[in-house]
């Protein structure tokens, strides 16, 4: 990339940054900003004062965006029940607003479970992500949409990522590794 290029690609990641703090601000409070109101590289969404209004946390909406098709940003660094986004330079402005839609559309999943519309406990929010083995079962006992769990926004009804697998418990996860590799006497070859 040489100096020049460097210099380029930085500017372009701190604008990418600074366009989804702009805006979110009005749908998530953001962390960090200097007095114009502008950000650093990276975007710090604080989830808390949502997580205290709704009890949806930052893991709700990490695993939210995955139904959404988006890997999950950073949470809790560097502060505890946050989200850290940090586009890169080379994400189009078309995916940042992709990414903003998706977003601003679980902030509404919030709001409805804060005013009582979706279940407190049983939402597409806590029960993130949803397999395509979930949303095509015979039996759907949530009391949320399947196409709501699917295909939160239209977009996605042509392009879609199912997540192969639903959410684990992550501390049990931590505490308890699988492997899932062939035994390594399988790769011995015969004598």
């Amino acid at each position: 990339m040489g100096g020049e290029g460097l210099a380029h690609a930085t500017k372009v990641a701190i604008l990418g940054a600074n366009y989804i703090a702009h805006r979110l601000r009005e749908h998530y409070p953001v962390l960090y900003t200097g007095g114009s109101g502008n950000v650093a590289h990276e975007c710090i969404l604080d989830i808390r004062p949502l997580k205290d209004a709704s009890g949806i946390s930052e893991e709700d909406i990490a695993k939210r965006l995955i139904d959404y098709g988006f890997h999950a940003p950073t949470m809790s660094f560097p502060v505890a029940g946050t989200l850290m986004v940090e586009p890169t330079e080379s994400e189009s402005l078309a995916e940042l607003d992709r990414f903003c839609d998706a977003m601003i559309a679980i902030r509404a999943e919030i709001r409805a479970v804060q005013d009582g519309v979706l279940d407190a406990t049983d939402n597409p929010l806590t029960n993130a992500p949803h397999t395509l083995a979930d949303v095509a079962a015979n039996n759907w006992n949530h009391p949320y949409e399947r196409e709501q769990a699917g295909y939160p926004v239209l977009s996605l009804r042509r392009y879609k990522y199912w997540p192969p697998v639903n959410r684990v418990d992550n501390v049990y996860g931590d505490r308890n590794l699988f492997c899932a590799c062939p035994a390594i006497d399988s790769y011995r070859q015969a004598e």
